[in-house]
């Protein structure tokens, strides 16, 4: 029987539907309250729901959303609390609401609350300002505690491996603990000796700077979530002194945004989502950046949907490989699954051999380190995001 109950009371919280369910069970204290807060969102007056189905809403009063914005917080985990505020400003329309700092004060940050803000940064009015950098603050702030010392270990590590010497010519350079270690399998049990068919040497001295980054953003509104992480990463490669990271944001404009690099939340306030979109252009600006084509990484973040000069985009980005620089197309660098890009420039950089595809936060240092050790690339994709490597996925 409580095998039974317990059956009919979560059928009657997705049904939602009051004596209309079939299921005739009531529910009372936490139930109730979560119901009516999912009646709110998905009920017929939340913008969905069919008649007999849940009915609530939340109308357009600032104080009854805070409301409901912390009662949600109080029945569900944070990770169905993001979900429901996503659904609720895209169902509702609560863009406007945002803007007012109570509202601010109540939500739960994510990076698509961020990526909300970030379109309304232009129109916010002064009292809601601060109140919208504290959510950014704290959204970069965890997406930094996840990520950066992960990123730091995978570029570091990429740079040293590059930098060894595998012809030392002195005893002195051999790296004797590598060289034993890589050359276990030449084991002489007889003679209870290694005989090294590889030598490993220490890393050569290099400058100061290893590796040139320079990362262009697409900052056109279907790629928010994607901004703020590429902006987070480029804070992170920016505080590594064996690289030079540049960082440029644009739409039909370019914005070097490369100065703001030391404050990530300062410099997502500088981005402009939404807007048209200048691939050609922002190419054209990110080549005068590299000085050293041969050290340099160019990474383009871009659904690829070029509202300028196509030929003009395809032939930049060949003379780029030509001339030595290692160049990355990431349709999406984000958790939000597939993306929705241009398949036929895609197709155009793949036959180049440059690759095009999504990427997920926590698989972007591993990638950096394959592309700084000169891997490829297309294998890489196809190995750890489950896509073709050449086309997106």
């Amino acid at each position: 029987m409580a095998d039974q109950d317990e059956r009919l009371r979560r059928w009657r919280l997705v049904l939602g539907g009051g004596d209309a369910d079939g299921t005739g069970h009531g529910l009372r204290g936490a139930d109730a309250g979560m119901d009516t807060a999912l009646a709110a969102l998905y009920g017929q007056g939340g913008g969905g729901g069919k008649a007999g189905g849940r009915e609530g809403g939340l109308g357009a009063s600032a104080p009854r959303v805070a409301r409901w914005l912390g009662d949600i917080r109080t029945y569900f985990p944070a990770t169905v609390v993001q979900v429901m505020q996503k659904d609720a400003i895209e169902r509702l329309d609560l863009t406007r609401l945002l803007l007012e700092p109570e509202m601010l004060d109540a939500v739960e940050p994510d990076v698509h609350l961020v990526g909300t803000l970030l379109s309304l940064n232009r129109v916010m009015p002064d009292q809601a300002r601060e109140s919208a950098r504290a959510v950014v603050r704290a959204v970069v702030a965890e997406l930094e505690r996840r990520l950066a010392q992960k990123t730091r270990a995978a570029v570091t590590g990429a740079l040293d491996r590059s930098a060894r010497n595998h012809r030392p010519r002195r005893a002195a350079d051999i790296d004797w603990d590598r060289t034993i270690r890589a050359n276990l399998k030449n084991y002489l049990p007889e003679r209870e000796t290694v005989v090294p068919s590889r030598l490993v040497g220490y890393a050569r001295r290099q400058r100061a700077v290893q590796r040139e980054v320079v990362l262009a953003i697409d900052q056109s509104g279907s790629m928010a979530a994607s901004v703020v992480y590429s902006s987070v990463f480029g804070a992170v490669l920016a505080s590594m002194r064996s690289l030079k990271t540049s960082l440029v944001v644009f739409d039909t404009s370019v914005a070097d945004l490369t100065d703001q690099l030391h404050d990530p939340v300062e410099l997502l306030f500088g981005t402009q989502l939404g807007g048209g979109t200048d691939i050609n252009r922002a190419i054209a600006y990110c080549q005068g950046l590299i000085t050293r084509p041969a050290d340099s990484i160019f990474v383009l973040i871009s659904d690829l949907y070029e509202g300028g000069i196509r030929r003009e985009m395809l032939r930049r980005v060949a003379a780029m490989t030509q001339a030595g620089v290692q160049v990355i197309v990431l349709l999406a660098l984000s958790d939000e699954g597939a993306p929705f890009y241009d398949h036929e420039n895609a197709a155009a950089l793949a036959a180049m051999g440059v690759p095009a595809f999504a990427c997920t936060p926590d698989a972007f240092p591993d990638l950096m380190a394959a592309v700084i050790e000169r891997r490829d690339i297309g294998r890489w994709a196809e190995r750890n995001l489950g896509g073709p490597g050449q086309a997106g996925p």
